[in-house]
């Protein structure tokens, strides 16, 4: 589509004349123009006011926080604002659906629609880790012997040669990998069409920890991931991913290139990536690749240490019980860290510094790579640092086993490196928790002071609101979404230094779209899996609407015997996550208008079915963390001990973003109608949560009467 030549109508100013002026267009301006590329695109207020806020922000030096509910049209109130600052903006997501939305359609068409306002076309890039892109210097150096190297990652071999049988395939990959190596211009692997599996991409990629540099590299002029970077500097917007911006926070602000604009989408995710990227594990196969990789450049005495090494951790971790280590390193394991910790020692002096005229370089840099890692991880763990949480992982197949580490909080980390010299919009569905944005703020690193108490008036006002919203027994659109309005509008946080916050809603009418039911009639679920009472009543409501429902479970056990109950007792095409690809069920639930999709918390953010396809969320309970969730465990436990309350200040926390997502699966679109049934009664039993809980969902029409949910779902089927 020709975008219109201004965004504001006749009387707007050309580019030719902005650029005599040496001025820019607005943020304004520019949303206008990339709406109207749209097709079907119309002005959203929320959009709008979102869009000025950033311009106001950048241009006071404050950051913002930006609840845009579904529907806004976030991506575009953000990156149209982004155009006006100078330099690149940065624009960090936490999926890859919403990265490849904003570099395979957002991006393109607000490019063509700003550049006769602009005068020129925008750019734009995208930044993954280096070991997303080919490596020249890896592949280079492969050799007939690491396809069976990678194999220590697999899973065990299966009996009857399979060993053999994997490391021709994986040959087979790594050759059409050398293949594709000649004719690609990126060497990015989400470009590589059919792809390969991770075992056969390591043996092509270099994690960055393990690169010489390209100074130092013979294939440092021709490098995918350097050409990569070198893009970034250049472009106008530069897409990436949490998990790279919180490695570059934590290296020093080195990776991403400068800017003065840093945009957090999916903002209620970072925190948990910033903590995953702070995290170490030991693991007894990589000490053991490591020690192989090494050996060539070490004397037989010191790789016999590290392999000792490696053994006692096995040995450790096989002792030891899974979950979180509350008094202290048991002596197996704190004897292998030790051992671990000498034995790198040695490794790392026995090889040395890498040097100019290296033979092999890269190879050299690898084997330092890993062992200064492991080195660093096991003074970690027998530091036992009172910030630091450590656990024993084991999967539930008894394949892998951990010693693993991680930072009780990344409060601290994100408030000294996430907001210096910039910018930062950090935007989501779900920010405000309880109806305020101070919880989600401290997360983030930010200073927000706690609520002061309601008045009198405005906490009797909201008891007696809520109140009444959870006896709900008429079908009066809109009398508890207004006293969802009035208990959230006590006392919001909107800002502290530095910052602000800003709601911009949703443009759908979510008291008319949707009901929110609470089986309050349920007993409280106190056992795992799906109680006999939560499936009668997932029963008759998903025979009520003749299915088009999607089923998020608290855990696989609940999921798997919410299906056997449909499929032994209706008819309805059941699909179960994890019985195929969870690409292919959610197009199949997508298509076949009855059926049913079951799963766990990967659907609660994953999957966006507009239409009457999905018309029924049902949620089996609260998604509370689960008491062997180690960080969180511990993350309560250090409140509690300061005199608060864990559950309060964390579990709660969890479970109302948890809630929120998993909720905002059933509205998509303005034509979307439907029910989110909720079989957990304490979202409406519990007093000191559960008004928090509601607070954090959007405004749906409420009742706790199974007949009401039941004779919505029966006029939606028969519509």
């Amino acid at each position: 589509m020709t975008p219109p030549r201004a965004a504001t109508g006749s009387t707007a100013p050309s580019a030719r004349d902005r650029r005599r002026r040496g001025d820019r267009p607005s943020a304004a301006e520019l949303l206008a123009a990339a709406v109207s590329a749209v097709p079907g695109g119309a002005a959203r207020p929320g959009q709008q006011q979102m869009a000025a806020a950033i311009e106001e922000c950048v241009a006071a030096g404050e950051h913002l926080l930006v609840q845009a509910g579904t529907g806004t049209g976030k991506s575009l109130a953000y990156l149209a604002p982004a155009l006006t600052v100078d330099g690149p903006v940065v624009v960090s997501t936490a999926t890859l659906a919403l990265q490849s939305q904003l570099v395979d359609h957002d991006l393109p068409r607000l490019a063509d629609a700003v550049e006769p306002l602009l005068g020129r076309r925008p750019t734009f890039a995208v930044l993954k880790g280096r070991h997303h892109y080919l490596c020249l210097a890896r592949l280079d150096n492969s050799t007939e012997a690491e396809p069976e190297d990678a194999l220590f990652d697999a899973p065990p071999a299966r009996p009857g040669g399979a060993w053999l049988g994997e490391a021709g395939r994986l040959g087979k990959q790594v050759q059409r990998l050398r293949d594709w190596a000649m004719e690609t211009e990126t060497g990015d692997r989400d470009e590589l069409d059919p792809g390969v599996d991770d075992q056969a991409w390591r043996l092509v990629s270099m994690p960055a920890r393990e690169c010489v540099g390209a100074t130092r590299c013979p294939f440092g002029a021709e490098c995918f991931a350097e050409a990569s970077r070198a893009r970034a500097r250049e472009a106008d917007i530069v897409v990436t991913n949490h998990s790279l911006l919180a490695v570059d926070m934590l290296a020093g602000r080195q990776i991403v290139p400068p800017h003065k604009l840093l945009v957090v989408d999916e903002a209620h995710e970072l925190a948990d990536r910033v903590s995953s990227a702070a995290q170490a594990e030991l693991v007894p196969e990589l000490i053991d690749r490591s020690t192989r990789r090494a050996r060539p450049l070490l004397k037989p005495e010191v790789a016999e240490a590290l392999t000792a090494a490696g053994d006692a951790l096995a040995v450790g971790l096989a002792e030891a019980p899974a979950g979180r280590i509350t008094a202290g390193l048991p002596a197996p394991l704190r004897e292998a860290c030790t051992l671990l910790d000498a034995a790198t020692r040695g490794a790392l002096d026995a090889i040395g510094d890498v040097k100019a005229d290296d033979p092999d370089p890269v190879r050299k840099q690898q084997a330092r790579a890993v062992l200064d890692e492991l080195s660093t991880t096991a003074q970690r763990l027998l530091e036992e640092n009172e910030h630091d949480v450590a656990w024993v992982e084991k999967s539930d197949n008894g394949g892998r086993r951990a010693l693993v580490v991680a930072p009780l909080s990344v409060a601290g980390t994100l408030a000294t490196h996430l907001y210096e010299d910039r910018t930062v919009v950090a935007t989501s569905a779900t920010l405000t928790l309880g109806g305020r944005f101070d919880t989600v703020a401290r997360a983030l690193g930010l200073d927000a002071p706690p609520p002061s108490p309601p008045s009198p008036a405005a906490a009797a006002l909201a008891a007696s609101t809520g109140q009444r919203a959870g006896e709900a027994t008429d079908a009066r659109p809109g009398r508890a979404a207004r006293g969802r309005t009035a208990d959230a509008a006590a006392t919001p946080a909107t800002e502290g230094p530095g910052w602000r916050s800003l709601d911009v809603g949703s443009p759908f009418d979510y008291a008319r779209q949707g009901i929110l039911y609470v089986a309050a009639h349920l007993p409280r679920p106190s056992v795992s899996g799906l109680p006999d009472a939560a499936g009668e009543e997932l029963l008759a409501l998903v025979e009520a609407l003749g299915g088009r429902t999607l089923g998020l479970f608290s855990s696989r056990r609940a999921a798997q015997q919410a299906a056997e109950l449909l499929r032994a007792r209706t008819d309805l095409p059941v699909l179960l996550q994890g019985e195929e690809a969870l690409p292919l069920l959610v197009r199949r639930f997508r298509e076949e208008r009855s059926s049913c999709l079951f799963g766990v918390m990967s659907l609660w953010q994953g999957v966006d079915v507009p239409g009457d396809s999905c018309q029924l969320v049902v949620i089996d309970r609260l998604p509370f963390p689960r008491p062997d969730e180690p960080l969180a465990a511990a993350r309560a436990a250090a409140v509690d001990a300061s005199g608060g309350s864990g559950f309060a200040a964390v579990s709660v926390p969890i479970a109302a973003v948890r809630l929120a997502q998993g909720v905002g699966r059933l509205i998509r679109a303005t034509g979307d109608r439907g029910v989110v049934a909720v079989l957990d009664s304490r979202l409406e039993t519990a007093r000191g949560y559960g008004p928090f809980l509601r607070r954090s969902l959007p405004p749906f029409w409420y009742t706790t009467r199974p007949d009401v949910a039941r004779g919505a779902l029966k006029r939606l089927a028969a519509g």
